[in-house]
């Protein structure tokens, strides 16, 4: 898969979806996720008629791990053109998405980079965000297992903090963790800081504080639907009174101009992602091409 799919080419990819979706040719379904004894089967699916093609992302789940495919289809006659392997796909288009994200919502001049959480999705954030943002001079990583962190520090080369403090005051701070409870904190932010927290796709994890909803001057989200549905660090803040769902917006619309996003340097920005069907059924597209 890394020899079909860069982080570069997959930060092209994700963006160009997004492009799609402003112009309304993409229509997402939600996750859905059927309970198993010890884990869920979760089905998530996707067409793209500009792009030509449609698919559905299927994935189970278990405490041990996951394993992913993508099946892709034409979106304008009965065939099936893939089934791809999908767990390498889906680490580069979740970090992807938060690339792009830094690309339009960064301030200027970023060059310090902060990942809280240092599992099998936290690379591909650091490769994509690297490639959308090539300033970035220096990056901080933390998470709680001191052998996890060494080794991701070496493989990334990134500096080893020793809180979650220290990754949380960089220009871009990415939250990837499992942590049902916020691991980010909102007065740890530097002015200025785009947040991108990935970790957290349901309705009951939360990865930030409350704090970081108020500091923050611009809110947006993958899909607001979506949000709705699994994304406890938008639901719990709003039925708090922190903040209303008018309030969030959608990447797409930033991505396409429609809207500003970032006003100022000194705003804090905050991209909550959750995962589109969409993405992985642009980045299939995308090996695909390139095995042809």
């Amino acid at each position: 898969m890394a020899r079909l799919l860069s982080p570069a080419d997959a930060v092209a990819a994700i963006e160009a979806c997004f492009q799609r979706m402003a112009r309304g040719a993409v229509t997402n379904k939600p996750r859905y996720r059927l309970p198993l004894d010890a884990g869920a089967l979760a089905v998530m699916a996707a067409s793209d008629v500009e792009l030509g093609y449609a698919g559905a992302k299927v994935y189970a789940g278990f405490r041990g791990g996951a394993r992913f495919v993508v099946l892709l289809f034409r979106a304008d006659v009965p065939e099936l053109v893939a089934v791809v392997d999908a767990d390498k796909l889906g680490q580069l288009r979740t970090g992807a998405a938060s690339a792009v994200a830094a690309k339009y919502l960064a301030r200027r001049g970023a060059t310090t980079l902060g990942v809280i959480g240092c599992g099998w999705q936290a690379e591909s954030q650091v490769q994509c965000i690297r490639a959308a943002l090539p300033g970035i001079e220096r990056v901080v990583a933390y998470c709680r297992t001191e052998a996890s962190l060494r080794d991701f520090a070496e493989r990334l080369g990134a500096e080893p903090g020793e809180s979650a403090r220290d990754a949380a005051e960089c220009d871009v701070v990415v939250t990837v963790t499992p942590s049902p409870d916020p691991v980010l904190r909102g007065e740890w932010l530097r002015p200025g800081a785009l947040v991108c927290a990935v970790g957290a796709n349901d309705g009951h994890r939360r990865e930030l504080d409350d704090v970081v909803l108020e500091r923050a001057a611009f809110v947006c989200c993958d899909s607001v639907d979506d949000a709705r549905l699994e994304s406890a660090d938008l639901i719990e803040p709003i039925a708090a009174g922190v903040l209303d769902w008018l309030e969030v917006h959608e990447l797409q619309d930033v991505v396409a101009g429609t809207i500003a996003g970032r006003q100022s340097d000194d705003d804090v920005v905050l991209f909550k992602s959750n995962g589109l069907a969409a993405w992985d059924v642009a980045a299939a597209a995308a090996v695909v091409a390139r095995a042809s």
